[in-house]
Formats: structure tokens, C-alpha cells, sequence
């Protein structure tokens, strides 16, 4: 938790592709990030995961987790925490085994409760632009302040700062950091461009 507070970004890694994905990481890390989240629609991702894990300055996680039986095997690959954009109660038991941390997914007060219930460390507010971007968090904060939200999905970096302002404890930031398209054709300056600005802001 200390390590994602610090990071206050979580770039959520979604390609078509395994050496996409490997692309990405190595281009964002140079860039100076740190902290990534490898979602299970990249083909043969607890290998990836395991590759990464590998390297100790890297925090991996796993997100899009559909069963407890691909938690343990991003787990067992070395996948510090677990990520499902909905509840699923059936995480909780893997994560505590391996002394993971455990985020689930969240829109409203109801589902919030919820997910704590369920045993999420973490309440990933998705998709958080839709819903209401940096205002939606900030009420959610009013009636459960002790919550630490990380509100994913089509946040851009210039939005950051109002939602840590509006108190997220960090964000996730797929599409607007990796982007597939400027990946595939090696356009490394583009993805480390995008670093950057999110370094910055």
C-alpha cells in the first residue's frame, strides 16, 4: 500500500499481445515508472508477470483477476496485488494466503461496502470518468473517509491532480499511457512523452 501511495499512479497494461505488453513496461520503466498492473487479457500473463516480478524495483500486479484459480497463479508468478473491477468475495482467500493486497471494483456507496466486505484492501472506482471523475470520488469520501480509492478509466494526466485533490489514494491509467496503436509501431518516444507528463503532474 505504501509503495502504490507513493507511486500515485498505477499504469494498467492492456495489450493484444504479450510483447506488447513486455514493450510497454520496459519503455514506461526508462521513463522512470515503476508500478504496473498486467490485466489477464494479455495472452500468457502470469509469465509475464513471473518475467517482471523478477525484478525486484518493480511492484506487478494483476488485474482483470476472473477466478480465484488465476489469483493464485499471478500470485505463485509473483504478483504483489490482485485486481477485479467488480466484487468478487472469492479473491480475498488467495490474496491473504500470499500476503497480497486485494482491489476490487466499485461505483456507488452500496458496492463500496461491498467490496470491503469482500475483503478489497483497495476500492478501484471504474469506470471513474463516466462516473463522475474527481467530484464522484470526492463524495464518495464524504461518507467513507477512510476508504483509500484508486478511480480507473479514462483518466488523462492532466485529470490526476484533481483526483488526488478530490482523494484518491492513486489512480490507474490505462489507454491515455498505453496506447497499442503508438506500441505495435515503435513509437517509443510517444509512450515515453506520456511518462513524463504523468511524471509530472
Amino acid at each position: 500500500m505504501d509503495r502504490l501511495r507513493s507511486a500515485k499512479v498505477v499504469p494498467v497494461i492492456r495489450t493484444s499481445a504479450a510483447a506488447y505488453a513486455e514493450r510497454a513496461v520496459e519503455w514506461l520503466r526508462g521513463a522512470g515508472l515503476r508500478v504496473f498492473e498486467i490485466t489477464m487479457t494479455i495472452p500468457d500473463a502470469p509469465a509475464l508477470i513471473r518475467k517482471l516480478a523478477a525484478d525486484k524495483s518493480l511492484l506487478v500486479g494483476a488485474g482483470t483477476v476472473p477466478d480465484p484459480v488465476t489469483a493464485r497463479a499471478c500470485l505463485e508468478a509473483g504478483a504483489a496485488f490482485i485486481v477485479a473491477p467488480w466484487v468478487d468475495k472469492a479473491l480475498a482467500a488467495p490474496c491473504r494466503e500470499h500476503g497480497a493486497l486485494l482491489m476490487l471494483g466499485a461505483v456507488t456507496p452500496t458496492e463500496v461496502r461491498a467490496a470491503l466486505g469482500a475483503g478489497a484492501d483497495v476500492v478501484k472506482v471504474f469506470p471513474a470518468s463516466s462516473a463522475g471523475g474527481p467530484s464522484h470520488i470526492r463524495a464518495l469520501r464524504s461518507v467513507l473517509p477512510s476508504v483509500a480509492f484508486c478511480p480507473t478509466g479514462g483518466i488523462a494526466p492532466k485529470d490526476i491532480g484533481a483526483y488526488l485533490a478530490a482523494g484518491a489514494a492513486f489512480v490507474g491509467m490505462g489507454g491515455a499511457l498505453v496506447d497499442e496503436g503508438r506500441i505495435a509501431a515503435g513509437d517509443r518516444g510517444a509512450i515515453e512523452a506520456a511518462a513524463r507528463e504523468v511524471m509530472a503532474a
